[in-house]
């Protein structure tokens, strides 16, 4: 499965909500925090869309990072049902990791649930470690997170043999 990744806008906040409330039943973001986080200057949303199908998103993911702040935090992410197991969640999170270091981060934070092994070994996989954890960091079963981080690697810009960029 091929997958375009756009930058995320009001236009799909439904959509995007959809997948939310499904996702974190109980820990689901309000439709008005969402929309304040995605609409914030220092936040990066983005969506997958097939091409097949642009107007059905099938995962989201989120990243506070302002322009030249050393960290970036991961605020949230989530896989359509139909779309899970396929390497979205990575795709999305390699993005999330490269604006990030865009933008002058050198670490990228996030929290996630103890209870859940998949999204860390995915999170682990990409270079992050747990760091921390935060007892019943999420409200409605007091389910603790793991705070994990990944250090960033300055963006380069590499040259060829004949002396062009790359």
């Amino acid at each position: 499965m091929v997958w375009q990744l756009r930058r995320a806008s009001v236009d799909d906040l439904d959509a995007i909500m959809a997948i939310e409330t499904t996702t974190f039943q109980n820990d689901a973001w309000s439709r008005d925090s969402m929309r304040r986080e995605m609409t914030s200057e220092h936040a990066f949303y983005l969506v997958a869309v097939e091409p097949e199908t642009p107007e059905r998103v099938d995962a989201y993911a989120g990243l506070f990072v302002p322009i030249g702040a050393p960290q970036a935090d991961v605020q949230t992410i989530a896989v359509a049902a139909r779309a899970r197991r396929s390497g979205l969640g990575r795709q999305l999170m390699r993005t999330l990791m490269g604006e990030a270091r865009a933008r002058g981060a050198a670490e990228m934070f996030l929290e996630v649930r103890a209870d859940n092994p998949g999204a860390q070994a995915l999170y682990a996989s990409l270079g992050f470690e747990q760091i921390g954890l935060r007892p019943g960091y999420y409200h409605a079963d007091g389910m603790d997170a793991l705070v994990m981080r990944a250090r960033l690697d300055p963006a380069r810009t590499t040259t060829t043999s004949t002396g062009e960029s790359s």
